[in-house]
């Protein structure tokens, strides 16, 4: 069963427990929350006065969830994800490290031609053009040798945003926030899918940052960005880019990526559509398919 509920603790103190299978979320001064541990996908924490159980993390694994948590600034500090969810997951491993770098490049290039066509498709509904970013999707070779990803974001975000000044940074103090936070929620989708799947997450085919734990995450979230930036700027419309990252602006960012998308004359969640993608993953690996399931969403 795909669960597809995502959990945000982050407005005030609270203490976080297991009951009768159920994540019990308790607040003072007000009445418990309970939530089936089987619905829930992510819980995302960014208070520092959250308590927990040992039970709450051991029955979120078991079911397959991950946790993040956030720092002060509320970007991403840790990420649990579930050890064993796949029961092939060792051989899986083994045949993810071996893979041979020329069909890793392939792979990329699949992924930010996915993306670009989805940042093009984007600015086709906000700004009324693509900005020559269905063109330059078009050009990525394999491995993006020539980094048409960097030239199509040199472009994508001032005409997002309508703000020529803009520029994407992790540390600004703008809507950098929002889209850090949104992100961080894909991510951990993404990182429970490729668990799902039996690979592993820090086995990337382009990212490979040796501190970094979750290089495929941050590899197969790139197409489905775009999802998170049309939030974003939607929130912007009426909500200045400099407010507080707070419970409304967090709905608002969590509200899409837990919705429906129509692929295929089917209506589909984003956990199907990014485990669909991590499974053809897999299955490339062990030489099935040649290709990456990215829906066009």
């Amino acid at each position: 069963m795909v669960t597809d509920r995502i959990i945000d603790v982050s407005s005030e103190p609270a203490r976080l427990s297991i009951r009768y299978k159920q994540l019990v979320i308790e607040n003072d001064g007000e009445e418990q929350t309970t939530i089936p541990v089987e619905d829930i996908a992510t819980v995302v924490v960014s208070n520092p006065c959250v308590s927990y159980t040992h039970a709450v993390f051991s029955e979120l694994a078991g079911k397959g969830a991950t946790v993040v948590i956030c720092d002060g600034k509320h970007l991403p500090a840790a990420m649990m994800i579930p050890l064993v969810a796949n029961s092939t997951q060792t051989e899986r491993f083994a045949i993810q490290a071996v893979t041979h770098i020329p069909v890793r490049k392939k792979l990329w290039q699949q992924v930010v031609k996915a993306k670009i066509r989805a940042q093009a498709k984007l600015l086709m509904d906000v700004r009324g053009e693509d900005m020559g970013l269905m063109a330059i999707s078009r050009r990525v070779s394999s491995g993006d040798s020539e980094n048409m990803e960097g030239t199509a974001s040199r472009r994508y975000w001032p005409a997002l945003f309508n703000d020529e000044a803009f520029v994407r940074r992790r540390d600004g103090p703008d809507q950098n926030r929002f889209l850090n936070y949104g992100y961080a929620v894909l991510r951990a989708i993404t990182a429970r899918a490729i668990c799902a799947s039996g690979l592993h997450p820090s086995l990337g085919l382009f990212h490979h940052n040796r501190y970094d734990p979750f290089c495929l995450a941050d590899d197969l979230m790139e197409p489905y960005r775009p999802i998170v930036d049309r939030a974003v700027v939607a929130w912007m419309k009426d909500h200045d880019p400099f407010g507080e990252v707070n419970r409304e602006v967090k709905q608002a960012l969590i509200e899409p990526l837990t919705g429906r998308f129509v692929v295929d004359g089917e209506c589909r969640t984003l956990f199907d559509l990014i485990g669909r993608t991590t499974s053809s993953l897999a299955a490339v690996y062990e030489g099935k398919r040649t290709s990456l399931a990215l829906p066009e969403l």
